[in-house]
């Protein structure tokens, strides 16, 4: 679970370089639908930060499950945000269909997590 928070906590800094980064210099880069989704991948980047963090504190969770829903977030947040940030700066066409796989990661995350919590102690 140390790694865990540690990259929960990274991400979640992340979020707010790129948040920042987004809002002050892209925003004359970007046409407005690719900011938009620039925005989107940080969106989701922190909310799932927030919960890789959130399966690290909550008390009464079964351990090992815990661990997969945290690691799913992670993964998730990689495929989905990674591949949103890709495709908005580079413009490679091949990210996008690892946006889609990033989102049932991270919704296979939540799926674990609510498991984890019904099978905890």
């Amino acid at each position: 679970m140390r790694a865990l928070k540690i990259i929960g906590a990274t991400g979640a800094l992340l979020a707010v370089m790129l948040g920042a980064l987004g809002a002050h210099g892209l925003k004359n880069v970007l046409n407005d639908s690719a900011l938009s989704a620039f925005n989107t991948a940080v969106e989701y980047q922190m909310y799932h930060s927030l919960a890789v963090l959130l399966v690290c504190a909550l008390p009464g969770l079964s351990p090992r499950l815990a661990n997969r829903a945290g690691w799913c977030f992670v993964t998730g947040t990689v495929l989905f945000s990674g591949s949103i940030y890709g495709l908005t700066l580079t413009g490679l066409s091949w990210l996008g269909p690892l946006t889609p796989l990033g989102g049932l990661t991270m919704m296979a995350g939540w799926i674990i997590l609510i498991i984890s919590v019904i099978k905890g102690r």
